[in-house]
């Protein structure tokens, strides 16, 4: 039977309780332990589908297709465990699936109430397809104290009573702040953040404090004395100069230790953290570096391209070089001043124009397109990059209107809306007035590669399978007069039906996917379009 470990967060929630979860699934997998996470999302949408990235930050998809929170792409990236449908649910989820049951007559025409039947749903979730795991590590959403995630906090309290407390262990985040005025450390909020959670019946095993200042071992003591826990067991959490580098610092303070002990289970020997030592060695001591300018729509959210980001970080590990993100607004480049454009993109030594929904800043994209064209500077267009890739393909030879029904009607369709396409289970169709997610292309999908082509070289296969998160295609009406200009289609759906890819072969590096290829890289395991992409774009360094 799996082990369950419960982390809540208290005070400040968005301190890292993802990546605290993730650097400890890593720890625990470096001992030989089998790990899987699970996110407890309060939110009442349905999925983070749904959430504006100016809110929520990027929406994260899995294989088996779902639209996830983006703490499961530290979960994937520091693991390298595919994340599931069953490993993401939200409060809208649980009341939803609720409701159909009320409907139908499911309970009889019992009174449906928070408890037991919406903790009874939570703690269903948390038990499923855990079959040959040796730890379930299950994040709590929010804040503890939230009315939002209290029906979360008492399911598993229920759910450390059903098991029994050997099998279960709480794993605490909290925040002692430094408080500079003073000139010390503040224990009196981690204090009372446990105290809030044990009033709702779930003691903690382990306190994580996160700071910014050393937490001395007089601190530490203090916390243990008042928060009911061996001084051991309050882990400091310090700042780290990369993320790859919180899974060591966890170690050395004897995270994954404490938490095995607190399973009655006595460590033997050190994990095997070698992989993460020589990430860290590689981020720390690169050998060079590269501007990437990113010509994109949700400037202001970083985490909106966070996965991308993160892809990004791993083609400069691939590539033993520092890629420093420039961040250009696609709406400061919508006019016909081509000297600012100019002196914006210049500078760069690749350009990449990521995945977006709406018309608003896709000339500025174009822009970028059309800079790195003609000037041959590597290129990536990435899902709605790809589409204003083929655009401005379109346009270059003579087609002015060219332009897609996502942003109106156009009597050149370049781009269109799917409403049929091919997948294992048969054929998938979608109607264009439906729900905006029910005519989405979602999860992974298989494409064939041109045996020839530029990206059948940098994947070293001609079959390949990726994640995807759009409504609209590229139209392959015009497959001929953008082969004319030099864009050819090098990767196609295995009906042939849809472009999965573009390339110009004639241009230093020129590609363009439908899907997203950020979604499936990691650090110790750079996805090969951003490892190819950096390579490119270190040769075009030393050009200019």
């Amino acid at each position: 039977m799996a082990r369950y470990i419960f982390i809540t967060g208290g005070v400040v929630s968005s301190l890292g309780k993802g990546l605290m979860g993730a650097s400890l699934a890593a720890l625990l997998q470096a001992r030989g332990y089998k790990c899987r996470i699970r996110k407890f999302d309060p939110y009442l949408n349905v999925d983070p589908g749904t959430m504006s990235p100016h809110q929520h930050g990027e929406v994260y998809v899995t294989d088996d297709g779902a639209e996830t929170d983006l703490d499961l792409g530290h979960y994937e990236r520091f693991t390298g465990v595919a994340s599931r449908q069953s490993d993401n649910v939200t409060s809208g989820r649980i009341y939803k699936t609720i409701i159909e049951r009320e409907r139908r007559g499911d309970y009889l025409g019992a009174t449906v109430q928070v408890i037991p039947h919406v903790t009874d749903a939570i703690k269903a979730f948390a038990q499923d397809d855990t079959d040959g795991l040796d730890f379930v590590l299950c994040e709590i959403g929010g804040t503890v104290g939230d009315i939002e995630s209290l029906p979360f906090i008492e399911a598993i309290r229920q759910l450390r009573n059903d098991l029994g407390r050997g099998q279960t262990v709480s794993v605490h985040l909290t925040l002692v702040p430094y408080i500079a005025a003073a000139g010390e450390l503040k224990t009196k909020p981690t204090q009372h953040s446990v105290r809030e959670l044990a009033s709702l019946g779930v003691h903690a095993d382990v306190i994580v404090c996160r700071s910014e200042k050393p937490l001395p071992a007089s601190d530490r003591a203090k916390i243990a004395l008042f928060c009911n826990v061996p001084a051991s067991s309050v882990i400091p959490a310090l700042d780290a100069d990369t993320i790859y580098g919180v899974p060591l610092q966890y170690h050395r303070e004897g995270l994954d230790t404490e938490v095995l002990r607190a399973f009655g289970i006595e460590p033997e020997g050190e994990p095997d953290l070698s992989r993460w030592e020589q990430i860290v060695q590689r981020v720390q001591n690169p050998e060079g570096e590269v501007t990437i300018g990113v010509v994109g729509k949700y400037m202001g959210v970083p985490d909106a391209y966070k996965s991308l980001t993160e892809a990004l970080t791993h083609g400069g590990i691939a590539n033993r070089v520092k890629v420093n993100i420039r961040w250009l607004d696609a709406e400061l480049f919508e006019h016909d001043n081509q000297e600012e454009i100019t002196a914006a993109l210049e500078p760069m030594h690749g350009i990449l124009v990521p995945g977006g929904f709406g018309e608003r800043g896709s000339e500025g994209k174009i822009a970028g397109v059309r800079f790195a064209r003609e000037r041959k500077v590597p290129f990536f267009g990435i899902c709605l990059g790809m589409q204003m890739a083929c655009i401005e393909g379109v346009r270059a030879e003579g087609v002015e209107s060219a332009s897609t029904t996502e942003f109106g009607p156009t009597d050149e369709p370049v781009v269109g809306m799917i409403t049929e396409w091919m997948t294992a289970e048969g054929l998938q169709k979608r109607e264009a007035g439906g729900d905006l997610g029910g005519t989405m292309r979602l999860g992974a999908y298989q494409a064939k590669l041109g045996g020839n082509s530029v990206v059948a070289s940098i994947y070293g296969s001609e079959d390949i399978s990726e994640r995807h998160r759009h409504r609209y295609e590229v139209n392959t009406r015009y497959k001929d007069v953008l082969e004319q200009g030099g864009l050819v289609f090098s990767g196609m759906s295995p009906d042939g039906s849809l472009p999965e890819i573009v390339e110009r072969p004639d241009h230093p590096w020129f590609v363009g996917v439908q899907f997203h290829p950020e979604l499936k890289s990691k650090p110790f395991d750079p996805h090969p379009l951003f490892a190819s992409f950096i390579e490119a774009a270190v040769k075009h360094s030393r050009l200019v």
